[in-house]
């Protein structure tokens, strides 16, 4: 039995035209060898499995080939073509800089490169992962590689080019390898099916493709290993079910429960989703590709962004003319937030069920905005039996156009008609007649609210306004003491006032009024003509003191015989003497008691301790 070569290795391009997916690179290699423009290094950068190593190998081999076709191809039949091919050329060399990244290594190729080729005109160093190489090698390996022999070539690739020294990429052609895209990554396996006599289902070949994610050796690893697990029979079914991916029929279904509002569907097709082994964060990041593809399909210029098969392209269009872009919008709004938190969260299956129950419900939000405050039919079904109830009906409808009010309407209504009965001028027994008390009484039990169960309600108008809550409330004149009024003027001396002053201070301790007392003595009033200054050091004391205004001023009007005294609060900050710490402010403090000390420091030149 023959021994098994994987696909990667069987069906590696050994031509420029067998490369795939990168044709942009390819065509400028071919123009660089047919105007004989190579550089002396090119940098192939890129990500894995998408060519780098490859088009390495065939550019080196179709520099030194003998034979090149006018297609700027390798022959393949010269002896430098079938030395390469068999391993054995001495004119092309390949280094893994991952497991030779030292500066012996480098040294030692850079002795190599002093030695002209035996057979080919160019000799050729390919280094691959060259990010490998360590600080010491890169800077060993700057001055080769900047001016190398005529007849060297050096072709390095990497997967992370920004590890690369700027000094060395500067001396490099580079050139980035884009990711292979999946349709044509879905036609070179099936070209490859061909030839292997696979019967396959081009469903299955785009999900590899996709799974693949721009690398083809990867796509090629899965490809042979599903067609072992399927007995060369590569379907559909067999590709989900090897690779773990879910079926794009449960999305398809649970965007159709979404859209009738059918919420336990919605729950069971996620129920049998766990069920078969699936993350649940595996699930919503896939609702929210399906739906990102069902807006793509919304708009025929973003359809080729749809990288599926074409029978699954055309589910996605029959769908996305079901289903509005609003709901869909919306519904990826929920599975990115549900996406978000489903990490962090404790109970992980609630998160989704809770994001799906939440999409099930989008269609009546949006109905609901569109149409405005249901009819006023649905309100009376939804509202319960004890909660509103209409107000009596009048018998004359033109004089009435409450009648053809909502309930609500009429209960506020009510509420105002029994306000300004209540606040309504009183009228006396006497001047209304049995007939009109009557009356009087069944239009107040009309205008009684009609809310039962609401406890002790109160009309809108009994409300506080909270604009004006906070409001320093203004004193009535009828509260509290007044000043007392004379026609007496005489003149107040300082002495004489502050006399007087301290009469009543003491009074007030006697009375046991200790914190007016201790305003009015903390510091002495000023007599300023007829007004009468007092210092307070906060607002609480400046409180305290319009208090009992009323009273000082009443005691000292009569005593001093002048009824034009009045008291004026004057708040002053007072900052307190803070006591000297530093040698620096002991020494200031006792120069500012005694200025001859510091005349003696200078004198005998003494310094602070």
């Amino acid at each position: 039995m023959d021994n098994f070569i994987v696909s990667a290795r069987k069906y590696r391009p050994v031509t420029f035209d067998s490369v795939v997916g990168q044709q942009h690179i390819t065509g400028t290699l071919k123009n660089a060898i047919r105007n004989n423009q190579l550089a002396q290094a090119f940098l192939f950068c890129g990500p894995r499995g998408v060519g780098k190593t490859t088009c390495a190998r065939i550019l080196a081999k179709t520099i030194n080939c003998e034979q090149i076709t006018a297609g700027n191809e390798a022959c393949g039949e010269c002896d430098s073509c079938k030395s390469f091919q068999n391993g054995n050329s001495f004119s092309i060399h390949e280094l893994d800089a991952a497991s030779n990244n030292s500066v012996d290594d480098i040294r030692s190729l850079i002795d190599q490169v002093r030695i002209p080729p035996q057979t080919g005109k160019y000799k050729i160093y390919i280094i691959d992962e060259v990010h490998m190489l360590s600080q010491q090698a890169f800077n060993a390996f700057l001055k080769t590689l900047e001016e190398p022999p005529s007849y060297a070539i050096f072709i390095l690739a990497t997967t992370e080019k920004h590890k690369i020294l700027p000094t060395i990429l500067s001396r490099c052609q580079i050139f980035d390898f884009n990711r292979i895209k999946v349709e044509d990554m879905a036609n070179h396996l099936a070209s490859i099916a061909g030839k292997e006599g696979i019967t396959f289902e081009p469903d299955g070949l785009h999900v590899i493709a996709q799974k693949a994610d721009g690398g083809l050796r990867d796509a090629l690893s899965m490809f042979d290993q599903i067609v072992s697990f399927s007995n060369k029979q590569l379907t559909y079914k067999a590709v989900i079910d090897n690779l773990n991916i879910l079926d794009y029929d449960y999305y398809f279904q649970l965007l159709d429960a979404i859209y009738k509002q059918d919420a336990a569907n919605a729950l069971l097709v996620f129920d049998s989703i766990l069920n078969k082994g699936f993350d649940g964060g595996h699930f919503i990041s896939g609702l929210s590709s399906h739906i990102r593809n069902l807006l793509v399909t919304k708009d025929p210029s973003t359809l080729k962004l749809l990288e599926v098969s074409e029978n699954v392209k055309k589910r996605y269009l029959e769908q996305a003319q079901q289903l509005s872009s609003g709901l869909l919008l919306s519904a990826l709004n929920i599975a990115n937030q549900c996406e978000v938190n489903y990490r962090t969260s404790k109970n992980q299956r609630l998160q989704v069920e809770l994001a799906l129950l939440k999409m099930c419900h989008i269609s009546s939000a949006i109905a609901l905005a569109q149409n405005g405050i249901p009819a006023q039919a649905e309100v009376k079904k939804k509202l319960p039996e004890s909660g509103i109830k209409e107000a009596p009906k009048t018998t004359s409808p033109s004089n009435n156009p409450s009648q053809f009010t909502s309930p609500v309407a009429k209960q506020i209504d009510n509420n105002a008609l029994a306000t300004s009965t209540s606040n309504a001028a009183p009228v006396t027994a006497a001047a209304t007649t049995p007939a009109e008390n009557s009356t009087t009484k069944s239009n107040e039990s009309a205008a009684k609210p009609a809310f039962k169960g609401w406890g002790n309600f109160k009309p809108a108008n009994s409300l506080p306004n909270l604009n004006t809550i906070f409001d320093e409330k203004k004193t009535s004149d009828s509260d509290g003491p007044e000043l007392v009024e004379g026609s007496e003027y005489l003149e107040v001396t300082q002495n004489a006032f502050l006399s007087k002053w301290n009469i009543f201070a003491e009074k007030l301790k006697a009375d046991n009024k200790i914190t007016l007392f201790t305003i009015m003595t903390a510091s002495t009033p000023t007599l300023n003509g007829v007004t009468i200054e007092v210092e307070v050091e906060n607002a609480v004391q400046s409180d305290q003191l319009k208090l009992g205004k009323i009273d000082i001023l009443n005691f000292l009007r009569v005593e001093l015989r002048n009824f034009a005294l009045d008291l004026n609060v004057v708040m002053v900050e007072k900052t307190k003497d803070r006591k000297p710490y530093t040698a620096q402010e002991k020494y200031q403090a006792m120069v500012a008691k005694n200025p001859l000390l510091e005349e003696l420091r200078k004198t005998f030149d003494l310094g602070l301790s």
